[in-house]
């Protein structure tokens, strides 16, 4: 995928994005767009919300009826050239959630990255044999297969790389619970090696790795979460359970998630203290 052309995920959102806004600045509610435009109403909803992807045609007779003038349309065919591009992720689309490959479609164009982990170490800072580890403690109830297993893994590593070294990377910051450095996936060998790397990424100048101790006070009682922000569209939430998950992008609870981290990261050590107690954990491991 051509670096400049950004993720098609995120041009897929702002295409349906511009359409709407196209729609409601003509102040056409969607039912009476789509009877002038002669389809169905879920038609409509579903290209704005970046649901199906639209054809040529479909944006040329949309641009008359909001009446978009020649540079308008040319922005709209740009973002549609974009969206059509194939992104790194769609090579794993068989092993992976739908949600999940949205979720990387997004992260590939999202300048800042902030993540909350109460129980593992995150995917983005995962060694090779502990993501394995983490993959197959859940295969029995996800019903994972031994191939998709290895696509998963596969996925997880190819991610680490555009997200932590990609050439104009995001700024990432991750909170950990100490609970997630004590607790055993594989070997020791494997936790011990997934201690090291950690204290290799933390030095990293756009990575802050930080660790609420468990005699930390715990301001904000919630499960694991990915809040990503963009050069120029809405900040988007992330939120991953057993079988299911799902985006916030209603602008007041995304405010409420950045709250809750930023409540979170202020009772977890700074980023020195943390590769303190990362280092001893890794010495533990030793045993």
């Amino acid at each position: 995928m051509p670096s400049q052309q950004g993720s098609p995920t995120v041009r897929r959102l702002r295409l349906g994005q511009e359409l709407r806004l196209l729609r409601e600045r003509k102040k056409l509610t969607g039912a009476r767009a789509a009877s002038e435009l002669g389809w169905s109403p879920s038609k409509v909803s579903r290209i704005e919300a970046a649901k199906t992807m639209p054809s040529a045609d479909d944006i040329k007779v949309m641009a008359q009826l909001y009446r978009v003038d020649e540079e308008k349309l040319d922005e709209l065919f740009g973002l549609l050239r974009d969206a059509e591009q194939r992104g790194w992720w769609e090579d794993y689309e068989d092993a992976l959630p739908e949600e999940y490959t949205r979720f990387l479609g997004l992260e590939a164009e999202a300048k800042f990255q902030r993540n909350w982990e109460p129980q593992i170490v995150p995917g983005t800072l995962q060694t090779e044999d502990y993501a394995r580890e983490v993959i197959l403690a859940t295969r029995g109830i996800a019903r994972i297969t031994h191939s998709g297993v290895r696509s998963r893994v596969e996925a997880r590593l190819d991610r680490q790389q555009r997200v932590l070294h990609r050439a104009d990377p995001c700024e990432l910051t991750v909170v950990l619970d100490e609970s997630a450095l004590t607790r055993r996936f594989g070997e020791p060998s494997v936790m011990r090696e997934q201690m090291e790397h950690l204290l290799e990424v933390s030095l990293l100048p756009h990575v802050s790795i930080h660790v609420l101790t468990l005699d930390s006070l715990h301001p904000v009682n919630t499960g694991a979460f990915i809040h990503l922000k963009f050069a120029a569209f809405d900040d988007v939430v992330y939120l991953e359970q057993l079988y299911t998950a799902h985006f916030v992008d209603d602008l007041e609870r995304v405010a409420g998630y950045e709250a809750a981290f930023d409540h979170i990261k202020s009772e977890a050590l700074d980023e020195d203290e943390s590769r303190v107690l990362i280092q001893r954990k890794a010495m533990l491991w030793r045993r």
